[in-house]
Formats: structure tokens, sequence, C-alpha cells
């Protein structure tokens, strides 16, 4: 393709920007068409094991043929043009490069062998290449999170100040959806089948005819063939298609994983608004190109932004299933060839960019603590008031006098843009002089955060380090490629 036709038409970005090398090629016309011919040599592999009269060289020749060179693409392309059928324009071509084969190729089989067959396929390595991304993302928010289990920090609710929490602590409320989402794509990986060897409409008709009537062989032959391509099962009834419920069961995992990101990616944003937390930010890189001063969270807005569009792609996949007739329409071919593919690219973008985050956190302790010191004195008067009565002080004067001075010190907040003086207005009155030795304790951050730091270590060591550790080769295989760059 030349660099002005690049230029001149529309690329997808999933693709053309943000995907990795991996998730596009499983997609790319290569990689699908030359499973096709993987499909036909295995389906020949296994009717000749079953009695078939298929010569050796046939299946030689297949094997030595599996990929497609640009003059094949072309005569396909070509060929497809001219018969408007893409599954027999491959089966075309293939034969005239194995030409001892082409009598045999595709023999008994309708389109959907090769097109269903390979998708679920493609839909099983696709989770294959998420998997260990995701679990490199929990790992290094497992380390973010045990880095700061013990840091103090305002917790949020309903967006106002709340209880304090740890940064730490916050992180593993991320971590535990990642760690679900961990789980339902390994269980949707696992629970894929495949649909074998069905005929036109699932019963097989045309394999009964080739093996003579044979029941036992046609179901060893559907059962040889799902072997060869090491999926558990294969489906035990479909139509001419496998069940479009399934594409519904994968994207699902896909779209929940979207809200885990998207709440994430949220979450990361405004803490950059505060000033908390930062994303890591690229020595020339530059954040506006009015305001040079700016870093703006750009990878987490394009988390959320992708994440919204991966959120939706369920939908299709759920119409497309439900508007399926008898054994099949062919409406769900078009929508199919977009919604599968686009969602994988989509989290794989998404997985990218929670990696690159993650990464490189960036937090910020001494605003942090200016938060904190804003907001603590109000949560510090239970504290006081115990303190007080513990003292010998009656609770229910205390409680007046603690009520009259924040009162006073939120007028300066609120109405005068001043500082939080509450507790500079107790060591001023008389009244507190049997504590205010203890003020400062009574006033420690680390004394309002509970069990925040014990909770991340408990959950990172009993939760966390179990569900990773499948993918510790990959983790540290990525991060070893990221070091040497």
């Amino acid at each position: 393709m030349s660099l002005s036709h690049v230029h001149e038409s529309w690329q997808s970005p999933l693709s053309s920007r943000y995907a990795s090398k991996e998730m596009s090629g499983l997609f790319s016309n290569a990689t699908r068409f030359g499973t096709w011919r993987q499909l036909w040599l295995n389906l020949a592999i296994a009717e000749k094991e079953l009695g078939l009269d298929i010569p050796d060289e046939a299946i030689e020749q297949m094997k030595a043929n599996l990929t497609l060179d640009d003059k094949q693409m072309k005569l396909a392309a070509e060929e497809e043009k001219r018969r408007r059928h893409d599954v027999m324009a491959h089966v075309h071509v293939f034969g005239l490069v194995a030409p001892k084969a082409a009598g045999f190729i595709h023999l008994g089989a309708t389109s959907c062998y090769v097109t269903d067959n390979a998708d679920l396929i493609f839909l099983r390595q696709g989770l294959d290449l998420l998997l260990p991304k995701l679990a490199l993302v929990v790992h290094r928010l497992a380390a973010f999170a045990e880095k700061y289990k013990d840091l103090p920090t305002l917790g949020f609710t309903h967006m106002q100040p709340a209880q304090l929490t740890t940064v730490g602590k916050r992180a593993t409320l991320w971590i535990q959806e990642l760690l679900w989402d961990l789980r339902n794509i390994k269980r949707a990986r696992d629970d894929l089948g495949f649909r074998g060897v069905k005929g036109t409409t699932g019963t097989q008709a045309s394999f009964l005819q080739l093996f003579d009537g044979d029941h036992e062989k046609v179901e060893a032959l559907d059962e040889r063939v799902t072997a060869l391509f090491g999926f558990p099962y294969a489906m035990p009834v479909t139509g001419q298609t496998y069940s479009r419920k399934v594409d519904i069961d994968v994207l699902s995992t896909l779209s929940s994983f979207s809200a885990s990101a998207l709440k994430m990616a949220t979450d990361i944003r405004l803490l950059c608004h505060l000033k908390e937390i930062e994303e890591p930010f690229e020595k020339d890189q530059i954040g506006s190109s009015a305001m040079a001063y700016k870093r703006n969270p750009m990878r987490s807005e394009r988390v959320c932004g992708l994440a919204r569009w991966l959120g939706n792609t369920v939908s299709s996949a759920r119409e497309t299933a439900g508007g399926q007739w008898m054994e099949r329409t062919l409406d769900d071919s078009a929508n199919r060839r977009l919604s599968i593919p686009e969602a994988y690219l989509t989290a794989d973008v998404i997985l990218t960019l929670l990696q690159n985050i993650t990464e490189g956190l960036v937090v910020y302790p001494a605003i942090i603590a200016r938060h904190i010191s804003a907001e603590l004195p109000f949560m510090a008067t239970e504290n006081v008031i115990m303190a007080m009565v513990r003292a010998g002080g009656d609770r229910q004067e205390c409680h007046e006098r603690i009520r009259v001075l924040s009162h006073q010190a939120a007028r300066v907040v609120k109405e005068e843009g001043g500082e939080n003086d509450l507790i500079e207005r107790i060591r001023s009155d008389n009244y507190f002089e049997p504590i205010a030795d203890r003020l400062d304790q009574l006033l420690d951050p680390k004394s309002f955060v509970g069990r925040a730091p014990q909770q991340v270590e408990s959950f990172l060591e009993k939760w966390v380090k179990p569900a990773i550790a499948p993918y510790t080769e990959s983790i540290n295989k990525a991060q070893k490629a990221e070091l040497s760059v």
C-alpha cells in the first residue's frame, strides 16, 4: 500500500495507531486465511486416519503451503470478486499450490467449518493474549498498593471528604475488580468449545455419506479434528453455525473488564485533578498546545473513552444472537467482522495503556497531607470529646464547645477562604487544657485509617499472589523486555 493511499483512506485507529502487533496480527487476513488452510489440512488428516483414500502427497502438499504469499492473496481476492464467495475462492487457490490435494480440500465440509472454527480459534487465542497483560497490570498495582499501604489519604464518598483510608488500600479496590476480570476471562477462555465438523445444517449428513453411514466414524471425525486444535470438546449440537450466544459469553467478559478500567481511570483522573497523583509523564511530552504548564492525564482519559466503546460491543453480540433465524442467517457476518475484532483490539489497547499508567504512577505525599490537614480537625472532634471525658470532663458540655468552635472554623474556611484553624481554637480554649499535650497524638492521621494497612497485606497475600501466580513467567518476560528498550 502506497503512503499516499494510507493518507487518503480511513483506517481504524485501533489497528493503525493503538493495538499491539500481536493482536492486530491475530485478526489479519494472513492469519485468517492461513488458519482456514490449517483447518482443511486437519480435516484431511482426520478423514485419512478414519479410512478415506487421501494420498500422502496431498497431505504433504497441504502442509507445505499453509502460509499465503502476496501472489496467492491477490489471486484469492480476484477469485472472490468473480465467484462472490470468499471460502470457495480460497479453496481454489489452495488447490493451485497443492494440486495433489485439490480434490480433497474442504471434503464434506461447509463454509462454516472454516469460518466458524477459525473464529473460535481467534476468540481463544485473543483471550490468551489478554490474560497475561491483565495479570501484569494487577502485578504492578499490587506493588503500588504494597508501597503505599501505610500512607493516609482522604477517603471520598459522594466525592466529599470522608473518613481516611490509605493510598494503597484505594488501589486494592481497583485490583479486586481486575481480579474478577482475570477470573471471568480465564473462565470464558476455558469454556470455549469447538464447532467441529457438523455439515450444512448441523446434521453431519455429508460426513455420514462420506463414511457410508458409519455413525461412529463421523463422531470420531468430529472428536479428532477438535483434538487436533487443542479444544477440550466439540459442541454437541449446532446449526450451520455455532450458537452466537458464545460471542455474548466472551464479549460480556470484555465488557465487564471495561467497567473496571473505566472506574480505575476515572479515579486516577480525579486524583490528578487534586494533584495527589500523576500519570507517568514523558520528558518531551506536551500536555496542552496552549498551556505549556499542563500535565493532563491523557492516558487515563484515553482509557475512559475506549472503555465506553468496549462496554457497548456486547450489545451487538446480544442482538446478533437473538436475531438468528432457524439454523442460520447471514446477517451476523458483517456485524461480527466488526464487533469481535474491535472488541479484542480495544481491550488490548486499554491493557497496554493501563500497563503504562501503573508502571510509573507518581504520588505526592505533601499534597495529600495538606488535604488531610484541611479536613482532619473536623473528623477528629469525636476523639477530642472522648479524651476529655476520660480526663474528667462532661460530654455534653464538651460537645457544645466543640460545636461552637467547629462552626467558627468552618466560617473562616468557607467565607474567608482561610485555613482550618479548629485545632488552634481548641488549644486556645482553657477548657481543653487537660488534653492539650495529647492533641497532636489525637490528630495523627495514621490513627484514623483503621485496618487499611493490614487489609492490604492480607489481600495481596491471600488473593492477589495466587491469582497471578500462573502468569509469573509472562510477567517477568514483559518486565525484562521493557528494561531492554
